[in-house]
């Protein structure tokens, strides 16, 4: 079943409509030049109401908030289960987000695999114990996500199907309307949505986000 993460949480109310629709896990933004942007404090008490079994996942960009002991401290401030770090390339990088929680994601754009920059044969075995996924996603330079574009699916899809030592999850423009053309060429492990669900950037539509999670589900059910 694919793994679905409903992200730029800021208030409770949201978490909870991602949860009951069916999502897999949810995502708060740590990136103070997000509009999606919120603090440990608010996150912590989102976190409180959420089921246990919930994926919740702090994502950052760099080190635009501090460095690994930060990330710890806001890890466990808001009781994350998982990190999703843009622009860690470097595999003393990988080693020291691992050292903040037992999940790493790492988020990358979609361009750097498509240009044959995934890394050599030592990266890639030494990575792949490290990483539990990898996301793809349409943003590069300021802004690395939350961009509402898709990247060329087809170009990518190839690529992707030889890696066979990492998970893929998809971000990037995704929607009710493309989600399920994004599963059929790509396969990934998980897709990753934010700006296709909002009403505003940092407020969901409960319409949308029920209806998108029901479209990964259908697919699901399609190819079972």
């Amino acid at each position: 079943m694919t793994w679905v993460k409903i992200c730029g949480m800021t208030n409770l109310e949201d978490a909870l409509t991602a949860v009951e629709a069916g999502a897999d896990a949810v995502g708060f933004v740590f990136h103070p030049e997000s509009p999606r942007n919120i603090n440990p404090a608010m996150a912590a008490d989102i976190v409180k109401k959420l089921p246990p079994e919930t994926e919740r996942v702090g994502v950052f960009v760099g080190d635009r908030v501090g460095g690994v002991e930060t990330k710890k401290r806001i890890v466990r401030q808001a009781c994350l289960t998982a990190i999703q770090a843009y622009n860690a390339t470097s595999l003393r990088s990988l080693s020291e987000l691992q050292s903040v929680t037992d999940k790493l994601f790492i988020a990358w754009p979609a361009q750097r695999v498509v240009n044959g920059r995934l890394g050599g044969f030592r990266w890639r075995s030494e990575a792949k114990d490290k990483v539990s996924a990898i996301l793809l996603d349409s943003g590069a330079g300021k802004q690395p996500g939350g961009t509402g574009r898709t990247f060329d699916w087809e170009k990518t899809a190839g690529i992707l199907a030889s890696l066979k030592e990492f998970r893929f999850i998809i971000a990037g423009g995704l929607t009710v309307e493309n989600v399920d053309d994004a599963l059929s060429v790509l396969h990934p492990w998980g897709v990753d949505v934010v700006s296709g669900v909002e009403a505003s950037p940092g407020k969901k539509d409960p319409d949308k986000v029920r209806a998108f999670v029901n479209a990964v589900r259908e697919y699901d059910r399609k190819v079972s």
